[in-house]
């Protein structure tokens, strides 16, 4: 499998180093090569701070800016960033108001992400609380949602607390409303190809030509089932009935819809597939609210995508709704 790099054991590094380079008016890099802030940080506000390993793009650096994250800590491909880089953006991006983190519910960030709090706390003074997303609906049963992977759910979570602290809330407030976006956004997707990490160069799984693989995994983890290729509607309706099989979802109840691509997916499948959510939802009296389709959770090359359902109330919508400049999205 062929990828446009140097050397494999710096893709990483580089890739930083033309993300800052070709953003300099939405970035800065810090002493620690692998954290990142605002160019311009926003004065008397909680920090919110995200990361996780690279190959996500456009997560987790991409969502740096304005309406969004005031910093991020990267790690290598599909690894967690080491507590170092996770404390200095800390430090940088601290207003007095304390600093929220928002990672996805795996091992190494579960890790190295709270001994980063504790680092802070006691080196630095700096009240830190956390928000861990769970939004994978095929990755445990509902009665132990607290083992489920966060995946592409994770950007709703992130534009929530961020749209939190740009209001004013304090450490309590924004950790609260970010607890509850996790708490009503629900996630399934399917794969399709693998992808394969620069280092190996060879395929992170096995797929056969005509088959799909219903929740899989970001990091190429096994879903729940493998099966022969399906239509996208049929596809669409398989994720979305799991997803309202586990969250319930009232006639004239609105929500935001993610129809996110695994990386090699093209728009135009994408927007078959919302066309057929849209559908789905319309039968049922719900009412769409707000509809993101694109790249927004990656998985280098890996063929797929995942639909994201977020149940809305007004103060949800408040912040679905608040704009957002950043490198990699932008909302008018």
């Amino acid at each position: 499998m062929k990828k446009l790099i140097n050397d494999a054991d710096y893709v990483v590094e580089e890739m930083i180093d033309g993300y800052v380079k070709a953003f300099p008016q939405y970035v800065r890099q810090l002493e620690n090569p692998r954290a990142l802030v605002r160019q311009t940080l926003d004065a008397d506000k909680v920090g919110v701070l995200i990361g996780g390993g690279s190959g996500h793009e456009p997560a987790f650096m991409g969502y740096v800016g304005a309406g969004m994250a005031d910093g991020v800590a990267v790690g290598n491909i599909f690894a967690s960033p080491p507590p170092g880089p996770i404390v200095v953006v800390t430090e940088a991006i601290d207003q007095g108001k304390g600093v929220v983190y928002v990672y996805g519910n795996y091992a190494g960030d579960i890790m190295n992400f709270g001994m980063a709090a504790e680092m802070a706390d006691l080196e630095h003074d700096i009240e830190v609380a956390s928000v861990v997303v769970t939004d994978d609906v095929a990755s445990a049963p509902k009665n132990e949602i607290g083992k489920r992977r966060g995946i592409a759910g994770e950007f709703f979570v992130t534009k929530v607390a961020s749209v939190a602290a740009a209001l004013g809330h304090d450490l309590a407030g924004v950790t609260r409303l970010a607890n509850h976006a996790n708490d009503v956004t629900r996630t399934m997707g399917v794969g399709l190809s693998p992808c394969s990490l620069p280092q190996t160069g060879k395929p992170s799984f096995t797929l056969a030509e005509d088959e799909m693989e219903i929740g899989l995994g970001h990091h190429g983890e096994p879903g729940i089932e493998k099966g022969k290729l399906e239509t996208a509607d049929k596809v669409v309706d398989r994720l979305v009935t799991a997803i309202l099989e586990d969250m319930p979802i009232e006639a004239d109840e609105e929500v935001a819809v993610l129809i996110n691509g695994l990386g090699s997916t093209t728009r135009m499948e994408l927007l078959i597939m919302f066309r057929r959510v849209e559908q789905l939802l319309s039968e049922r009296g719900i009412c769409i609210y707000r509809s993101f389709i694109g790249d927004y959770s990656t998985s280098l090359e890996m063929g797929g995508s995942s639909v994201t359902l977020i149940k809305l109330d007004a103060e949800l919508k408040k912040c679905i709704d608040y704009p957002a400049d950043c490198p990699m999205y932008v909302q008018k």
